[in-house]
């Protein structure tokens, strides 16, 4: 059977992680994420970033019309929420995660366990470990991660329950 798995090539030294992603196959729809919030360019950063990195397969997990939603401009703070909730502000390798709970770039925790060499982040598997850029480590994960106090189902129905400046409590 064909492996889910997605790949990325082996030196990855020179590149950033979003450049790393724009190549690997099966990070379409993140990279369009991305793109579309803004973050491939922070992401493009020094760092050093952990980026657990939802597959094409996990976006497409997602409930029906969700991932159109969160593409729309005018959702852009709930994405930019999202993603962030994906990324934290330290390179962690599979091998150093211990179990417990680590803040992400968006403010909430999520909680990682490791057991017998498989790790999740909030029950979502990483499904391929440790692909290490100049800027930090991506794990690919089998799973959208979506922070507690956004409403998924009220983005599909147009009513925004997402409080404005959540994302970017500057606005």
């Amino acid at each position: 059977a064909a492996s889910a798995a997605a790949s990325a090539p082996a030196d990855n030294s020179t590149r950033t992680l979003p450049e790393i992603v724009s190549t690997a196959e099966g990070f379409a729809t993140l990279v369009t994420a991305l793109k579309a919030s803004g973050l491939d360019q922070t992401l493009n950063g020094a760092g050093p970033f952990t980026v657990f990195a939802p597959t094409d397969g996990a976006f497409a997990a997602l409930p029906a019309g969700v991932l159109d939603a969160l593409l729309k401009p005018e959702n852009k703070d709930a994405l930019t929420k999202i993603l962030t909730y994906h990324v934290l502000s330290t390179a962690v390798k599979a091998a150093d995660v211990t179990n417990g709970d680590v803040a992400t770039v968006e403010g909430q925790n999520v909680t990682l366990t490791s057991a017998n060499g498989a790790v999740t982040v909030n029950g979502a598997n990483v499904i391929q470990a440790d692909v290490v850029g100049k800027n930090g480590v991506a794990h690919a994960i089998d799973a959208v991660l979506i922070p507690s106090d956004v409403d998924v189902n009220a983005l599909k129905t147009g009513s925004s329950r997402f409080p404005r400046g959540l994302a970017n409590p500057a606005t």
